[in-house]
């Protein structure tokens, strides 16, 4: 059976119109925060329904891209690959990947959504989640000619990050572990190569499959 954007929406719009309703001690901005989830993953389900502007990939092992997203590689080839090859891969996080995430992952820290409580943190201001900006890590990892799966990853989050920033994560094999895994540095810088995110990670490597 098929369920449109609209099946799949409605019941998590009734449920979450009554709880803001019979609610006394939510905040009119936090109410429009939930409004914009809703909004936000009413467009991503319309998005997987057909509407999405995913592109063919252009680059072996580079499966989807979209017309805003960049990426660099230092090697095109899996059998290549070694240590001091880079991959990078840059993205503006939006407000609305902001809304779609919290809405995805569950992670409504206010501190990401609600204008007036983010004006009194420590921040004065909205900021994006850190899980989101490392994600990036991952995209980059992605684009890694061949197949490649995440093993660990250590992270140290420096500074906070905008909503509206253009990111880019760079990943740099450092050593050959054997048996296709290896061991990466790992980046997120802001367009004035800031660094906000820094760490280590340890993936496998496998070649792609052929029919792909």
């Amino acid at each position: 059976m098929e369920y449109s954007a609209m099946d799949m929406t409605a019941p998590v719009r009734g449920m979450t119109s009554a709880w803001l309703k019979s609610s006394k001690h939510v905040s009119k901005s936090f109410v429009r925060m939930y409004s914009n989830v809703a909004e936000a993953n009413r467009a991503m389900l319309a998005s997987q329904n057909g509407a999405s502007e995913v592109r063919e990939p252009e680059v072996d092992s580079v499966a989807y891209s979209q017309e805003s997203w960049s990426m660099e590689r230092s090697v095109d080839a899996d059998e290549e690959l070694g240590v001091g090859d880079v991959v990078s891969f840059t993205k503006q996080i939006t407000e609305e990947d902001v809304l779609a995430f919290a809405g995805i992952s569950g992670d409504t820290n206010r501190l990401h959504l609600d204008d007036e409580f983010a004006e009194e943190t420590r921040f004065g201001r909205r900021i994006v989640h850190g899980t989101l900006a490392s994600g990036l890590i991952s995209s980059a990892l992605a684009r890694l000619p061949g197949m490649t799966v995440y093993l660990s990853q250590d992270l140290r989050f420096l500074k906070p990050v905008d909503i509206g920033s253009e990111l880019t994560a760079t990943v740099e094999i450092v050593e050959d572990l054997g048996d296709r895994r290896y061991r990466l540095d790992t980046t997120v810088e802001t367009a004035d190569e800031t660094t906000v995110i820094d760490g280590e990670a340890v993936v496998l490597i496998d070649p792609a499959p052929e029919s792909q």
